[in-house]
């Protein structure tokens, strides 16, 4: 049984961006390509402006070739984007820094104590 089916959904890791087209790390051994004309219905003008190298993005398997491990994918029409994190604004606690200030000397201090002792020996 093959690894992908076309019309299959996946899911996989933007590797690589290049002006004609996105490069998706699917596992150990495949990988794929989003064609420019695969990524949106509207023109595309700058890739960048979709993806983002190190997100990991869902696809459609258009055409799969097993023999050099090669799948061609698609995002047009879809929502493609899985780890979209919503930015939440840092609530700064009363005592703010100032735990670490205190603590800060004594790390040092222990950080170096260590590093001479493993020099000695």
């Amino acid at each position: 049984m093959p690894k992908y089916q076309v019309g299959e959904i996946i899911s996989g890791c933007v590797t690589g961006i290049e002006s004609y087209g996105i490069f998706v790390s699917l596992d150990e051994y495949y990988s794929g390509l989003i064609h420019i004309s695969e990524i949106s219905e509207k023109f595309v003008r700058n890739i960048n402006d979709y993806v983002k190298i190190g997100e990991t993005i869902r696809a459609k398997v258009l055409e799969i070739d097993d023999e050099d491990c090669h799948v061609k994918l698609s995002i047009k029409g879809m929502n493609y984007r899985i780890n979209r994190k919503r930015k939440t604004k840092i609530k700064e606690t009363e005592l703010g820094f100032s735990t670490l200030e205190e603590k800060l000397n004594d790390w040092i201090r222990d950080k170096l104590e260590e590093i001479n002792s493993n020099c000695v020996n």
